[in-house]
């Protein structure tokens, strides 16, 4: 069993934290929340007081932080304090770019290091049936795969520095999309004297199956595992979403590539947010579709 170092220990961090501990691994635990601490240690996690206390004697280090910049402010510390050759791996979705700066300074700083972030909400890191999407070298991802599997269903190698995130972005690009295009069936549906169940009834064994209907239905009553049916309490938070289309859309701006469909989701999550959506789970788009149909 390992000595890991985590950071971020909120509604991702926490959960995930615990699995490492069930499966018997001592994890040291570090968050700027203090109530994080406190869920964390009745999970079993040995709370610790800075991010230097957190890597002193692990053997890999984990962190799971809000974006890019606070990833690689925090390794600042973490280079200068984490034990030699312990393995360094970022479970937070950020810019491609930001990934790849991070590799970067972690193999100058003589470490190795992976970008791993994750596919299945809160949901998947409380049950431990989460994706890894794995960037990184080969030798690395060997190293993590025994560390990652208590936290997951699966994890998967996408290929080098990077990569990771480049397939988080991907997937959520998917996602967001079709999400709004379910709710938009939806909505059209029902304005047209559709019942709901008759059109899932169709679709959901015909060529309009997909995830964003058969898992996480936006319309209640029709799905178990929806969030609907426990008004949009999130597995997947718009802002979320939001905060991932944005990131797709900037990779596309820099690479060159035409997401007319991807820039479309964009600026619709982003109207739901600003109308007061962010909290809820990314399915209520529905709610934001209805309200610009008109009367």
């Amino acid at each position: 069993m390992a000595v890991i170092g985590f950071i971020g220990l909120g509604h991702m961090g926490g959960p995930m934290s615990a699995n490492l501990v069930g499966a018997g691994h001592t994890v040291q635990g570090y968050d700027l929340i203090p109530a994080a601490l406190e869920a964390a240690a009745r999970r079993g996690v040995t709370t610790v007081g800075s991010v230097a206390e957190a890597v002193t004697g692990a053997e890999a280090v984990i962190t799971m932080l809000p974006s890019g910049k606070h990833v690689l402010e925090c390794y600042d510390e973490v280079l200068a304090a984490a034990e030699p050759g312990a393995l360094l791996i970022d479970s937070s979705t950020v810019d491609v770019a930001d990934a790849r700066e991070a590799h970067e300074r972690a193999e100058k700083a003589g470490f190795g290091s992976i970008d791993a972030p994750v596919s299945g909400g809160t949901a998947g890191a409380e049950a431990g049936t989460l994706t890894f999407m794995v960037g990184g070298s080969e030798e690395d991802f060997r190293r993590a795969e025994p560390l990652l599997e208590p936290m997951a269903r699966k994890v998967v190698h996408c290929g080098g520095p990077g990569n990771g995130q480049v397939t988080k972005m991907c997937n959520n690009l998917i996602l967001g999309a079709s999400m709004v295009a379910v709710s938009e069936a939806f909505v059209l549906g029902e304005r047209l004297g559709l019942s709901h169940q008759a059109l899932y009834d169709v679709a959901s064994i015909s060529t309009g199956q997909c995830w964003a209907l058969t898992t996480n239905c936006p319309v209640p009553d029709l799905v178990e595992t929806s969030r609907a049916n426990h008004d949009y309490e999130p597995g997947f938070a718009a802002s979320l979403m939001l905060k991932d289309l944005r990131l797709a859309s900037s990779a596309a701006e820099q690479s060159g590539t035409d997401i007319q469909i991807g820039r479309l989701a964009t600026e619709l999550y982003r109207r739901f947010t600003e109308e007061g959506g962010g909290d809820l789970d990314f399915g209520a788009i529905i709610k934001s579709i209805r309200e610009h149909s008109g009367a």
